[in-house]
Protein backbone atom coordinates (compact mmCIF):
# COMPACT_ATOMS: atom_id res chain seq x y z
CA UNK A 1 0.00 0.00 0.00
CA UNK A 2 1.26 3.72 -0.97
CA UNK A 3 2.84 5.80 2.23
CA UNK A 4 2.58 9.44 2.16
CA UNK A 5 6.16 11.13 1.89
CA UNK A 6 7.98 13.60 4.00
CA UNK A 7 7.63 16.12 1.38
CA UNK A 8 3.67 15.19 0.83
CA UNK A 9 3.35 15.81 5.01
CA UNK A 10 5.44 18.86 4.84
CA UNK A 11 3.47 20.33 2.53
CA UNK A 12 0.57 19.98 4.39
CA UNK A 13 1.68 21.02 7.52
CA UNK A 14 2.63 24.51 6.13
CA UNK A 15 -0.79 25.22 4.39
CA UNK A 16 -2.25 24.63 7.41
CA UNK A 17 -0.41 26.76 8.96
CA UNK A 18 -0.66 29.82 6.94
CA UNK A 19 -3.77 28.85 5.20
CA UNK A 20 -2.62 29.40 1.62
CA UNK A 21 -1.03 26.85 -0.65
CA UNK A 22 0.48 30.05 -2.44
CA UNK A 23 2.11 31.16 0.19
CA UNK A 24 3.22 27.71 1.80
CA UNK A 25 4.95 26.79 -1.64
CA UNK A 26 6.97 29.75 -1.49
CA UNK A 27 8.06 29.13 1.72
CA UNK A 28 9.05 25.83 0.44
CA UNK A 29 10.33 26.90 -2.36
CA UNK A 30 7.59 25.10 -4.11
CA UNK A 31 5.36 26.32 -7.27
CA UNK A 32 1.61 26.68 -6.37
CA UNK A 33 0.37 23.81 -8.95
CA UNK A 34 3.96 21.81 -7.57
CA UNK A 35 2.51 21.88 -3.41
CA UNK A 36 -1.33 21.65 -4.81
CA UNK A 37 -0.08 18.00 -6.55
CA UNK A 38 1.94 17.17 -3.63
CA UNK A 39 -1.51 17.68 -1.21
CA UNK A 40 -3.24 15.49 -4.08
CA UNK A 41 -1.70 13.00 -3.86
CA UNK A 42 -1.45 12.93 -0.35
CA UNK A 43 -5.12 12.88 -0.80
CA UNK A 44 -5.10 10.36 -2.75
CA UNK A 45 -2.97 8.06 -0.49
CA UNK A 46 -4.38 8.87 2.35
CA UNK A 47 -8.07 8.11 0.74
CA UNK A 48 -9.89 10.90 2.55
CA UNK A 49 -10.36 15.24 2.00
CA UNK A 50 -7.56 16.34 4.34
CA UNK A 51 -8.46 20.19 3.14
CA UNK A 52 -11.10 22.55 2.37
CA UNK A 53 -11.36 26.07 1.49
CA UNK A 54 -13.95 28.18 4.07
CA UNK A 55 -14.11 32.20 4.52
CA UNK A 56 -11.08 32.64 1.84
CA UNK A 57 -8.68 30.51 4.03
CA UNK A 58 -7.23 26.75 3.12
CA UNK A 59 -8.27 24.76 6.90
CA UNK A 60 -7.78 21.30 7.37
CA UNK A 61 -11.26 18.93 7.44
CA UNK A 62 -11.79 16.81 10.09
CA UNK A 63 -9.74 14.13 8.78
CA UNK A 64 -6.78 16.89 8.36
CA UNK A 65 -7.20 17.69 12.01
CA UNK A 66 -7.08 13.92 12.57
CA UNK A 67 -3.38 14.24 10.89
CA UNK A 68 -2.02 16.99 12.41
CA UNK A 69 0.08 15.71 15.30
CA UNK A 70 1.10 12.60 13.82
CA UNK A 71 2.55 14.74 10.92
CA UNK A 72 4.34 16.86 13.05
CA UNK A 73 5.83 13.83 15.06
CA UNK A 74 7.09 12.73 11.82
CA UNK A 75 8.50 16.23 11.09
CA UNK A 76 10.11 16.01 14.58
CA UNK A 77 11.67 12.47 13.81
CA UNK A 78 13.08 13.84 10.75
CA UNK A 79 14.92 16.79 12.86
CA UNK A 80 16.02 14.16 15.58
CA UNK A 81 17.80 12.42 12.17
CA UNK A 82 19.31 15.27 10.89
CA UNK A 83 20.63 16.44 14.49
CA UNK A 84 22.15 12.91 14.88
CA UNK A 85 23.95 12.83 11.89
CA UNK A 86 24.84 16.90 12.81
CA UNK A 87 26.79 15.26 15.91
CA UNK A 88 29.39 14.17 13.82
CA UNK A 89 30.63 17.48 12.23
CA UNK A 90 32.22 19.96 13.68
CA UNK A 91 30.69 23.49 13.70
CA UNK A 92 30.10 26.26 15.99
CA UNK A 93 26.68 26.54 14.29
CA UNK A 94 23.26 25.40 15.01
CA UNK A 95 18.93 25.91 16.69
CA UNK A 96 17.64 24.97 19.73
CA UNK A 97 14.36 25.46 20.69
CA UNK A 98 13.42 26.73 24.19
CA UNK A 99 10.03 27.16 26.06
CA UNK A 100 9.16 28.47 29.15
CA UNK A 101 7.05 30.54 31.25
CA UNK A 102 7.21 34.12 31.13
CA UNK A 103 8.60 34.71 34.87
CA UNK A 104 11.60 32.64 34.22
CA UNK A 105 11.83 33.82 30.85
CA UNK A 106 12.27 38.04 32.58
CA UNK A 107 13.88 36.34 35.42
CA UNK A 108 16.33 33.40 34.76
CA UNK A 109 16.81 33.34 30.92
CA UNK A 110 18.98 36.28 30.41
CA UNK A 111 21.95 35.13 32.42
CA UNK A 112 21.26 31.80 30.90
CA UNK A 113 21.44 32.89 27.34
CA UNK A 114 24.42 35.15 27.65
CA UNK A 115 26.33 32.31 29.12
CA UNK A 116 25.08 29.58 26.11
CA UNK A 117 26.59 32.77 23.47
CA UNK A 118 29.22 32.67 25.27
CA UNK A 119 30.11 29.29 24.80
CA UNK A 120 29.10 28.79 21.36
CA UNK A 121 28.29 32.43 19.31
CA UNK A 122 26.86 30.72 16.43
CA UNK A 123 24.01 28.98 18.14
CA UNK A 124 20.59 29.80 17.54
CA UNK A 125 18.51 30.16 20.31
CA UNK A 126 14.31 30.55 19.57
CA UNK A 127 12.25 31.09 22.79
CA UNK A 128 8.74 30.43 22.90
CA UNK A 129 6.39 31.28 25.93
CA UNK A 130 3.54 29.94 27.31
CA UNK A 131 1.70 27.96 30.25
CA UNK A 132 3.87 24.81 31.74
CA UNK A 133 1.44 22.35 30.14
CA UNK A 134 1.56 23.68 26.60
CA UNK A 135 5.17 23.97 26.48
CA UNK A 136 5.30 19.90 28.09
CA UNK A 137 3.43 19.19 24.94
CA UNK A 138 5.44 21.12 22.31
CA UNK A 139 8.12 19.42 23.71
CA UNK A 140 6.65 15.88 23.51
CA UNK A 141 5.63 16.74 19.65
CA UNK A 142 9.32 17.92 18.98
CA UNK A 143 7.82 21.65 18.15
CA UNK A 144 10.78 22.47 21.25
CA UNK A 145 13.53 20.49 21.77
CA UNK A 146 13.73 21.51 25.87
CA UNK A 147 11.28 23.51 28.44
CA UNK A 148 11.96 25.38 31.77
CA UNK A 149 8.84 24.59 33.20
CA UNK A 150 7.07 24.51 36.44
CA UNK A 151 6.72 21.09 37.79
CA UNK A 152 4.64 18.74 37.99
CA UNK A 153 3.90 18.25 34.35
CA UNK A 154 1.50 15.21 33.40
CA UNK A 155 2.99 11.74 33.50
CA UNK A 156 4.09 10.85 29.82
CA UNK A 157 6.45 7.89 29.40
CA UNK A 158 7.98 10.72 26.16
CA UNK A 159 9.34 12.57 28.64
CA UNK A 160 11.62 13.14 31.27
CA UNK A 161 11.65 16.18 33.85
CA UNK A 162 14.48 17.01 36.06
CA UNK A 163 14.15 19.70 39.05
CA UNK A 164 15.94 22.56 39.53
CA UNK A 165 15.22 25.37 41.19
CA UNK A 166 12.65 26.04 44.38
CA UNK A 167 10.88 29.68 43.95
CA UNK A 168 8.59 30.26 47.17
CA UNK A 169 5.35 31.77 46.76
CA UNK A 170 4.92 34.94 48.65
CA UNK A 171 2.00 37.56 49.18
CA UNK A 172 2.50 40.99 47.63
CA UNK A 173 0.20 43.37 49.29
CA UNK A 174 -0.44 47.54 48.88
CA UNK A 175 1.30 49.46 51.79
CA UNK A 176 -2.17 50.82 52.43
CA UNK A 177 -3.58 47.13 53.23
CA UNK A 178 -0.36 45.51 55.00
CA UNK A 179 -0.75 44.67 58.94
CA UNK A 180 2.31 44.26 61.52
CA UNK A 181 2.12 40.68 60.84
CA UNK A 182 4.89 39.36 59.32
CA UNK A 183 3.22 36.18 57.56
CA UNK A 184 -0.28 35.37 56.28
CA UNK A 185 -2.64 32.76 56.48
CA UNK A 186 -4.91 31.65 54.03
CA UNK A 187 -8.18 33.15 56.05
CA UNK A 188 -6.07 36.44 56.28
CA UNK A 189 -5.34 37.02 52.47
CA UNK A 190 -8.41 35.57 51.67
CA UNK A 191 -10.15 38.28 53.26
CA UNK A 192 -8.05 40.74 50.78
CA UNK A 193 -9.42 42.15 47.93
CA UNK A 194 -6.57 39.21 45.54
CA UNK A 195 -5.63 39.81 42.35
CA UNK A 196 -4.50 36.08 40.89
CA UNK A 197 -2.45 34.53 38.37
CA UNK A 198 -5.06 32.93 35.65
CA UNK A 199 -6.74 29.45 36.44
CA UNK A 200 -5.17 26.59 34.37
CA UNK A 201 -1.60 27.40 34.97
CA UNK A 202 0.69 25.05 37.20
CA UNK A 203 1.65 27.82 39.48
CA UNK A 204 -2.26 28.93 40.11
CA UNK A 205 -3.10 24.91 40.59
CA UNK A 206 0.02 25.26 43.42
CA UNK A 207 -1.60 28.24 45.29
CA UNK A 208 -5.59 27.25 45.12
CA UNK A 209 -4.29 23.71 47.00
CA UNK A 210 -2.82 26.08 49.56
CA UNK A 211 -5.91 27.52 50.10
CA UNK A 212 -7.86 24.18 50.09
CA UNK A 213 -5.95 22.71 52.41
CA UNK A 214 -6.86 25.97 54.73
CA UNK A 215 -10.09 24.69 54.04
CA UNK A 216 -10.46 28.68 52.57
CA UNK A 217 -11.98 29.33 49.32
CA UNK A 218 -10.87 32.66 47.88
CA UNK A 219 -13.04 34.88 45.51
CA UNK A 220 -10.35 36.88 42.98
CA UNK A 221 -11.72 40.28 41.84
CA UNK A 222 -9.36 40.06 39.23
CA UNK A 223 -7.11 36.93 37.23
CA UNK A 224 -4.56 38.08 35.21
CA UNK A 225 -1.92 35.57 32.49
CA UNK A 226 0.83 38.34 33.58
CA UNK A 227 2.85 38.82 36.60
CA UNK A 228 4.34 41.56 35.52
CA UNK A 229 0.34 43.12 35.38
CA UNK A 230 -0.30 41.82 38.80
CA UNK A 231 2.75 43.96 40.48
CA UNK A 232 1.84 46.93 38.85
CA UNK A 233 -2.04 46.74 40.13
CA UNK A 234 -0.73 45.09 43.51
CA UNK A 235 1.81 48.79 43.35
CA UNK A 236 -1.61 51.09 42.56
CA UNK A 237 -3.52 49.74 45.64
CA UNK A 238 -5.81 47.75 43.40
CA UNK A 239 -4.85 44.66 45.79
CA UNK A 240 -3.20 41.83 47.17
CA UNK A 241 -1.34 38.62 45.30
CA UNK A 242 0.48 35.93 45.91
CA UNK A 243 3.13 35.74 43.48
CA UNK A 244 7.16 33.61 43.02
CA UNK A 245 9.93 34.94 44.87
CA UNK A 246 11.60 35.35 41.76
CA UNK A 247 9.62 38.00 40.35
CA UNK A 248 9.99 40.23 43.04
CA UNK A 249 14.02 40.73 42.71
CA UNK A 250 12.95 44.23 42.12
CA UNK A 251 10.16 45.13 44.64
CA UNK A 252 7.23 47.62 43.25
CA UNK A 253 7.12 50.82 44.79
CA UNK A 254 4.82 51.54 47.35
CA UNK A 255 4.32 47.23 48.51
CA UNK A 256 4.79 45.31 51.22
CA UNK A 257 6.52 41.47 51.09
CA UNK A 258 5.20 39.43 53.30
CA UNK A 259 5.88 35.29 54.11
CA UNK A 260 2.63 32.89 53.87
CA UNK A 261 1.85 30.62 56.76
CA UNK A 262 2.18 27.54 56.36
CA UNK A 263 4.93 28.46 53.51
CA UNK A 264 4.40 26.82 49.56
CA UNK A 265 6.99 26.90 46.55
CA UNK A 266 7.13 26.03 43.06
CA UNK A 267 9.58 23.70 41.91
CA UNK A 268 10.99 24.99 38.53
CA UNK A 269 12.68 21.91 36.21
CA UNK A 270 13.41 20.70 33.09
CA UNK A 271 11.21 18.87 30.31
CA UNK A 272 12.69 16.89 27.73
CA UNK A 273 11.85 14.17 25.12
CA UNK A 274 13.61 10.89 26.57
CA UNK A 275 14.35 9.83 22.46
CA UNK A 276 15.62 13.31 21.79
CA UNK A 277 18.99 13.77 20.36
CA UNK A 278 21.35 15.79 22.49
CA UNK A 279 23.58 17.88 19.27
CA UNK A 280 26.27 20.18 20.14
CA UNK A 281 24.07 22.95 20.67
CA UNK A 282 21.10 21.50 23.23
CA UNK A 283 24.07 20.04 25.04
CA UNK A 284 25.06 23.26 25.79
CA UNK A 285 21.96 24.90 26.79
CA UNK A 286 21.18 22.08 28.98
CA UNK A 287 24.41 22.60 30.57
CA UNK A 288 23.77 26.44 31.13
CA UNK A 289 19.90 25.88 32.62
CA UNK A 290 21.25 22.88 34.90
CA UNK A 291 24.07 25.66 36.24
CA UNK A 292 20.96 26.96 38.09
CA UNK A 293 21.11 23.52 40.35
CA UNK A 294 23.60 24.84 42.18
CA UNK A 295 23.52 28.73 41.88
Amino acid sequence: MPQPTLRQLRTFLAVVEVGNISTAARSLNLTQPAASQQLRELERVLRVCLLERAAGKVQPTAAGAALLEPARRAQAAIDDAVAAVATHRSGETGRVRVGTGATACIYLLPAILSAVKHQMPGLEVVIATGNSADMARHVETGELDVALVTLPVARNRALSAMRLVTDPLIALLPAALARGAPSLSAAQIARLPLILYEAGGTTRAIIDAWFRQAGVVPSPIMQLDSIETIKVLVSGGLGASIVPAMALATQPPATVIRRLRPTIERQLGIVLRREKVLDRGLRVVLAALSALRSS
